[in-house]
């Protein structure tokens, strides 16, 4: 597959399923392509072929982005490894979801979820436990009748009943033998993410003491078109920082997105002593963020 036709295809699936789409991230480096939104529902999308190629500092960002946004982080690629990716199986980097374009389409156009998970040693599902135990119990089954039919031993079965996954053949040996959907679907949307550590060393470290001087909340990034998410009293800023000629790249990339996801956005100018607007997002000079005394002051100004 091309270099453009993924993504292009990725949009295509969620235009499909009436997602409203931001533009795509084309600013190196990115630690996302784009941000799809659709009622309450709001997906932050890294596109890469092969998956491999997401590291610890991407994850880091989509992962940070997506809990402070109340968003949901998800890679989309072709290949892991040097195998391709399967329909209806998801895929684990750094604790993210990641999926082919099938999945996706197959999820957010069709409503289908997926069932099986990959893992070290193979493809396996997640049994729903308390049914297991209702169904097994129903047919006067014992966990040593059920361990020895399986060919596997007591604690198994009982593990199996507090949640644990299990392989595909076991699986769909239990579903046979007890006529029961025994196997828990994967919701893409809302599952639970890694808590975020070691956060980053500050590169702009003057800009973020003056906003936090504010009264504000920062959490800097490391691979996203902006350098931090700034949080004040219920409003987030999506902010950049840089030269005119830095900046203006990223404005209307990161106004874009605040649209999107119902943020503010704001570039701070080294070389600017003015204030302007350049569609939604706000150029505000070093200096003149400087003069601010409070973080209602910066929302009142982005709000003009």
């Amino acid at each position: 597959m091309s270099q453009d036709r993924l993504p292009q295809m990725v949009i295509s699936i969620m235009l499909l399923a009436d997602f409203d789409i931001s533009e795509r991230c084309n600013i190196r480096p990115r630690s996302f392509d784009l941000i799809a939104k659709k009622g309450d529902t709001l997906v932050i999308i890294k596109v890469a072929s092969q998956i491999d190629s997401v590291t610890a500092d991407i994850a880091w960002d989509l992962n940070l982005i997506a809990r402070y946004l109340q968003a949901t982080p998800l890679i989309v690629g072709e290949r892991a490894r040097d195998a391709e990716l399967e329909r209806g199986v998801v895929y684990i980097r750094y604790g993210l979801f990641a999926l082919s374009s099938e999945t996706l389409y197959d999820y957010f156009a069709e409503g289908i979820s997926p069932m099986v998970y990959a893992s070290p040693g193979g493809l396996y599902v997640k049994i729903k436990g308390d049914l297991l135990r209702e169904v097994r119990e129903r047919s006067r089954m014992s966990l040593g009748d059920l361990a020895s039919h399986l060919g596997v031993s007591r604690r198994t079965i009982s593990k199996y009943e507090s949640g644990m996954g299990t392989t595909l053949d076991v699986a769909i040996r239990l579903e046979e033998l007890f006529s029961a959907p025994l196997v828990e679907t994967i919701e893409l949307v809302g599952y639970r993410t890694p808590e975020p550590e070691n956060p980053p060393k500050s590169t702009v470290g003057d800009v973020f003491i003056d906003l936090e001087r504010m009264g504000m909340e920062i959490h800097a990034m490391r691979q996203a078109p902006f350098q931090a998410l700034a949080l004040f009293d219920r409003h987030t800023i999506l902010t950049a920082y840089g030269t005119t000629q830095k900046v203006v790249k990223r404005a209307s990339l990161i106004g874009n997105i605040s649209q999107i996801t119902k943020t503010f956005a704001m570039c701070v100018v080294t070389d600017y002593n003015k204030q302007k607007k350049i569609g939604k997002t706000l150029l505000i000079g070093e200096e003149h963020l400087h003069t601010l005394e409070d973080g209602s002051e910066l929302i009142d100004m982005i709000n003009e």
